[in-house]
């Protein structure tokens, strides 16, 4: 009995030991001292993957050089260089468990996968089996041998080494096959193991969707290498053949899909601006129930895994005849479940004077003020408000509502970030941060803005400023007939503001948009716009249905990051920060690498971390220490910096202006862009003081996304 007690007991102090190192191995603190430790010299090339050993001892990195270099992180000398026998710039490197850090994979432009012996200093294998650009490895912790790649020809591969066969013209190891069900221009970009759930695989993809499947109820197929595989143009997407009677579907329940509430319509915005959506990296969170997603053109999403939220995008069927919500759906622990971002800004009104009449009306109704020039409108209290906001909240909103009165809407929103964080029950504060997104207007604000006003009525059905902005969102996401709807549910709620201004001129621009779209030759509802890949594939996909059906069911993102751009280059990584995933890390295409605090999805720092772009940022796994790379040929180590009271030069003092010109540049003409990677500064775009680092940088070499 003593000796359990005891054993009790010490489970219980280990527990709480661990957790407090977790807590405290990364901390506000310390991201605020952040700076450069030192510049790791000795590739000649991009560097294009960074992955560090389980113990932290070791930092490999990989390059266009075709060589891996091992570091040590602490001593900053070269433990070895590594010839890789690649033929093409080498995009992931991985050590396998359990090998003693003896074993290493890398995956390359060569479409090769190669594993070698770092002991031996030899290589052991050479799989040749993919037919495109092989842009991922991923290991599984605790499973020694094993290790999966996705690569450019649509297909996820499963390689175990005590299979010792490297060469065939049938590999029988296809454990998913996008072309099945994408269509033939399918391309698997980024893929990751649970760590705590190993069975569970996720994977990044050309489009907007990720995908996570269970690995228990998948077995590996075969597939056929083309026989003109070597006479294929360099513009021909590569890919396997299908063999007769092999079934390439995927069991019922095995995979569920995941995407932004508002992107599945916005796909056809983003291709008529030539901007393609696809997976640059993801990432699973430290206890497993969270996917953090870098999608390439837009902004950085975290899916909850667990929860699997519905997506908010066309349901008005949780108002009934009079206005008021049905559903009773409970306010998100964090604030932010319901919060979302990615579209490509304003959808364009039938009506030319629609939004000067917003910030012009003229009357003194509370819906016209609830247009634009304020926030706060007297509701009265009902179940689910709290009866007084905190002190500290209570500032945070007035400060809040007077830098949105100033147009200050990117500082205001990060304001309402912090009280929401603090109290996540307030209708007022979501409504509150609904008008800041609607005038904001960055890529995806208006689906933000309505997933607040959902928030706000579920808070309080009353709360007629969220139902008018709801109506408003739904307007500008162009969902016209749900706006119609929703406008007629809040007239009839609310009749003493039906014959305002604001309200009969948003009555009039629906009406409009609504005749508009039944009058468009061709015009179909936009629940059959099916998502296709115009950007580099001008033939629409022909998707299966089962993928029809898996995209149809996909689930809603519970958090969004924003104020970097990813539109260059296709290895841009984001990454949790901190063992509990406190904070989020992300490169950028300004040469910047961006840190988030998780909680309130707030830019705590922003560094300058190359030259040109920002791809890779891999966190030490039990220190406060940060990899990074990009287009530069070095490793860049950052660390907290003495308070000695120098100065960091490294710091981009005004984040707000970073994150401003970051979705000016992701919105940008794509001749701009290019341009301006290749060294040209284009007048008026991207004028920042250049002071505060945020200058264009030198050229990208590294191919598009």
């Amino acid at each position: 009995m003593w000796s359990l007690k005891r054993k009790i007991e010490r489970e219980i102090k280990d527990d709480v030991q661990i957790k407090f190192q977790r807590y405290e191995q990364v901390t506000a603190e310390l991201v605020n001292r952040l700076g450069l430790e030192k510049e790791l010299e000795g590739h000649g090339g991009c560097v294009n993957c960074l992955e560090w050993n389980e113990s932290g001892s070791i930092l490999a990195s990989g390059s266009d050089d075709l060589h891996v270099i091992l570091w040590d992180p602490f001593k900053h000398k070269t433990i070895s260089k590594v010839r890789t026998g690649h033929q093409g710039n080498i995009f992931s490197v991985k050590f396998l468990p359990h090998s003693n850090d003896s074993l290493m994979v890398t995956g390359a432009a060569d479409h090769r996968i190669n594993v070698h012996d770092l002991n031996r200093k030899e290589t052991t294998h050479v799989f040749t089996y993919h037919l495109g650009r092989v842009k991922r490895i991923a290991t599984a912790p605790n499973i020694p041998y094993i290790f999966w790649s996705a690569a450019e020809d649509g297909t996820i591969m499963q390689f175990d080494l005590r299979c010792t066969s490297t060469t065939t013209s049938a590999p029988n190891n296809i454990l998913i096959n996008l072309n099945a069900h994408m269509g033939q221009y399918a391309e698997a970009k980024c893929l990751a193991i649970n760590p705590i759930r190993p069975e569970m695989l996720a994977v990044g993809a050309n489009d907007p969707y990720v995908r996570v499947y269970d690995r228990r109820m998948l077995s590996c197929s075969s597939m056929q290498i083309p026989g003109d595989n070597v006479n294929r143009y360099p513009w021909d997407h590569p890919h396997l053949e299908d063999i007769e009677g092999e079934v390439y579907s995927l069991p019922p329940g095995c995979a569920q899909y995941y995407i932004a509430g508002h992107l599945p319509q916005k796909q056809q915005d983003y291709k008529k601006r030539y901007r393609t959506l696809a997976s640059t990296y993801l990432t699973f969170g430290p206890d497993g129930s969270e996917l953090l997603v870098n999608l390439g053109g837009e902004q950085i999403y975290l899916f909850d895994v667990n929860k699997k939220l519905r997506p908010r995008r066309f349901d008005l069927s949780v108002l009934g005849t009079n206005g008021i919500v049905k559903e009773n759906l409970a306010p998100p622990t964090n604030g932010f479940s319901l919060h979302a971002n990615g579209t490509n800004g304003v959808v364009k009104t039938s009506s030319s004077a629609t939004r000067s009449s917003y910030s012009s009306a003229s009357s003194s109704t509370a819906v016209d003020k609830a247009s634009d020039r304020s926030v706060d409108l007297p509701n009265k209290r009902h179940k689910g408000e709290p009866k007084q906001l905190t002190p500290l909240v209570e500032s945070l909103k007035k400060h809040a509502n007077t830098l949105f009165e100033q147009e200050e809407y990117k500082r205001s929103i990060d304001v309402y970030n912090q009280a929401i964080a603090r109290c996540n029950t307030s209708a007022v504060l979501y409504g509150n941060r609904a008008a800041a997104y609607l005038k904001r207007k960055w890529d995806g604000d208006l689906y933000a803005a309505l997933r607040d006003c959902y928030l706000a009525l579920t808070l309080d059905p009353h709360h007629m400023k969220a139902h008018f902005r709801l109506a408003r969102c739904l307007f500008e996401l162009a969902w016209s007939q749900e706006a119609f709807d929703c406008l007629n549910h809040f007239k009839h709620r609310f009749p003493d503001y039906a014959k305002s201004h604001a309200c009969e001129t948003l009555d009039r621009d629906i009406k409009a948009a609504i005749f508009s779209q039944t009058e468009a030759p061709g015009s179909k509802d936009h629940a059959d716009h099916r998502p296709e890949d115009g950007m580099r594939h001008p033939s629409p996909r022909h998707e299966s249905e089962q993928e029809k059906e898996l995209q149809r069911n996909a689930c809603d993102y519970s958090l969004r990051f924003c104020g970097h751009c990813n539109t260059t280059t296709d290895i841009k990584e984001a990454n949790f920060f901190g063992s509990n995933g406190q904070y989020i890390v992300a490169g950028s295409d300004d040469g910047s690498f961006f840190i988030w605090d998780k909680n309130t999805t707030n830019i705590m720092r922003v560094m300058r971390g190359d030259e040109s772009i920002v791809n890779c940022l891999q966190p030490h796994p039990s220190t406060c220490l940060l990899a990074t790379s990009g287009i530069d040929p070095v490793v860049r180590l950052w660390s907290p910096r003495p308070e000695d009271g120098t100065q960091n030069e490294r710091e981009v003092n005004n984040s707000d202006d970073a994150a401003l010109a970051n979705q000016k540049r992701m919105n940008a003409d794509p001749l701009e862009v290019m341009l301006m990677n290749m060294g040209y500064r284009i007048t008026g775009f991207l004028d920042v003081d250049e002071d505060e680092g945020n200058q264009s940088g030198g050229p990208a070499n590294c191919r598009t996304t």
